[in-house]
C-alpha cells in the first residue's frame, strides 16, 4: 500500500439521505417512477404525514439526536419516528401544551428535508469524482461526545475511576458532569485504551487538529468557548492513557495543520475536527452548512496542493446523524450501536476509479482497523492482546459485518490527479 497519510475530516450532524439522498447508483431515499419520495412519515402535531422534501436552505434546524430519539426515530426498524422524535423533545423542553415543534417550509419539519448538488456541489463533486460510501453508519445511536470517543477508540463509557479502565461502563448518554467541565481543565476522564496507545507502542505518528485555540491551553474559558473546539469533539486530552504516554502535545491546532503539510511532516495518523462557529455544519442558525463546506474544501484543497497528495487518502464523514431523515436500519453489533447513517467519502488518487460507490457495512471502526492494518500489521484494541486491558464489550475492528476500506483503493490505476474546488461555489 502506497500511503503514508491517513487524513479523517469528521464534521457534524447529517443523515447520509439528507446529503446524498439522491445521488444517482447509491441506497437514497425510495422513490416513485415519478420520482418523487414514495415514503411518507407521521407527523402526530398535525395529523398527517410528511415526505422527504428537497430545500435549498443553507441553514438546517435538524432535531434531537441523542440516544432516546434515536431509538424513537428508527422505531424498531421502521424508520418513521423521526417527526415523533423532534416532538417529544419541544414537549419535553416546554411542555405538552402549546408545543410547536421547529419548522422548515410549508410547515414541514426540515428533519425531513435533503439537499443535492445545487446546495452541497463541492460534496456531490467529490462523490463523483472518487468514492461514495453508502452504508457508513455513525459508531454509536447517540450525540457527538459518544461518537468521537468510538471514532479514537471503539468504545464510549464512564469510569468511576480514571486511573482503573476496569471501572468503565458502556455509556451512551453521559450526565452533566463532562458538558459542563471547564474546557481548560483536562484531567484524565476516560480510563479505557484508545488507538493512541497503539500508535505510540508502534512508533507512528499521529495528529489531532482542533479548533485555532486549542482548550488544554492556558486561554481563558470565554476566549476557548468562542474559538476553540468543543470537549465533546476534542476528546483524546481526556483519556488517560494519552498523559500516560505523554502524547498531550499531538492535539493540536488547524493552523499547524497548513504548516505541516508547507513542512511535508505530516504525521501518519491525522484527525481534523471543526471549531465552534459556522464551520461545524451543526444544524442552527449560526452554521450554514456552506461555511463548513467552504472549511472543508480548503481542507482538502491544502493536501492536494500539497507534495504530500499522492501519497494520502482523506476520509470524509459527519460524527451523528442530527435528527436527519434516513431510510436505513441501523444494524446492530452490541449495546453501543451502530447509528444511524452518515455520509462518508474517500478522497484520496488512489480511490478505485471502477468503483464509484461502496456499498459495504461501514463505521468509523473501519477507520481503526484501516489505521491498525496499515501502519501496526494488523494489532488491534484488543484487552487480550493490546498490553492494556479494558472491558470493552466487543472488539469492533473484528465484527463480522464490517468492511474493508482497503478494498476501496487501487495502487495499480495512474492516479488522479487533484480535483481544486472553489471553497465558496
Amino acid at each position: 500500500m502506497n500511503l503514508e497519510h491517513l487524513i479523517f475530516i469528521v464534521q457534524e450532524n447529517r443523515s447520509f439521505d439528507h446529503y446524498f439522498g439522491t445521488f444517482p447508483g447509491a441506497d437514497g431515499i425510495p422513490m416513485r417512477p415519478d420520482g418523487t419520495p414514495r415514503v411518507c412519515i407521521p407527523d402526530p402535531a398535525f395529523g398527517r404525514c410528511v415526505r422527504p422534501y428537497h430545500s435549498t436552505d443553507l441553514v438546517n434546524l435538524g432535531g434531537p439526536h441523542n440516544h432516546a430519539a434515536s431509538l424513537i426515530s428508527v422505531n424498531g426498524g421502521k424508520m418513521d419516528g423521526f417527526i415523533r422524535a423532534l416532538i417529544q423533545r419541544c414537549e419535553d423542553e416546554h411542555g405538552r401544551v402549546d408545543c410547536r415543534p421547529r419548522l422548515g417550509p410549508g410547515d414541514a419539519p426540515d428533519v425531513m428535508s435533503y439537499h443535492d448538488d445545487r446546495e452541497i456541489p463541492n460534496y456531490w463533486r467529490y462523490a463523483q469524482e472518487f468514492v461514495l460510501q453508502d452504508r457508513m453508519f455513525a459508531p454509536t445511536d447517540s450525540w457527538t461526545l459518544p461518537a468521537h470517543l468510538y471514532l479514537v477508540s471503539a468504545w464510549s463509557a464512564s469510569c468511576s475511576d480514571p486511573q482503573d479502565p476496569f471501572t468503565c461502563e458502556t455509556d451512551l448518554v453521559f450526565g452533566s458532569a463532562f458538558k459542563q467541565r471547564p474546557h481548560t481543565d483536562v484531567s484524565p476522564q476516560f480510563a479505557w485504551t484508545d488507538i493512541t496507545w497503539l500508535l505510540h507502542q508502534h512508533g507512528v505518528s499521529w495528529a489531532y487538529y482542533a479548533g485555532e485555540i486549542l482548550c488544554t491551553e492556558a486561554v481563558s474559558e470565554r476566549e476557548c468557548a468562542k474559538r476553540g473546539t468543543t470537549p465533546q469533539q476534542n476528546v483524546l486530552p481526556y483519556f488517560t492513557d494519552v498523559h500516560e504516554t505523554r502524547q498531550l502535545d499531538n492535539v493540536r491546532t488547524h493552523g499547524d495543520f497548513y504548516r505541516a503539510l508547507a513542512a511535508g511532516t505530516l504525521p501518519s495518523v491525522s484527525w481534523i475536527v471543526p471549531g465552534r462557529g459556522p464551520q461545524s455544519e451543526h444544524p442552527s442558525t449560526s452554521a450554514p452548512l456552506s461555511d463548513g463546506q467552504a472549511y472543508v474544501t480548503e481542507l482538502v484543497n491544502a493536501v492536494m496542493r500539497s507534495d504530500l497528495w499522492e501519497r494520502s487518502a482523506i476520509f470524509l464523514t459527519w460524527d451523528d446523524w442530527g435528527g436527519f431523515y434516513d431510510h436505513v436500519e441501523p444494524p446492530r453489533v452490541d449495546e453501543g450501536g451502530y447509528g444511524l447513517r452518515v455520509p462518508g467519502i474517500l478522497i484520496s488518487p488512489w480511490a478505485d476509479r471502477d468503483l464509484d460507490i461502496d456499498h459495504q457495512t461501514l463505521s468509523f471502526d473501519a477507520y481503526l482497523k484501516l489505521i491498525e492494518d496499515r501502519f501496526m500489521g494488523g494489532a488491534r484494541l484488543d484487552p487480550a492482546t493490546d498490553g492494556r486491558p479494558d472491558p470493552r464489550p466487543t472488539v469492533r475492528e473484528e465484527v463480522d459485518i464490517l468492511g474493508d476500506l482497503a478494498l476501496e483503493f487501487d495502487f495499480t490505476q495512474e492516479p488522479i490527479p487533484p480535483l481544486i474546488l472553489d471553497p465558496d461555489p
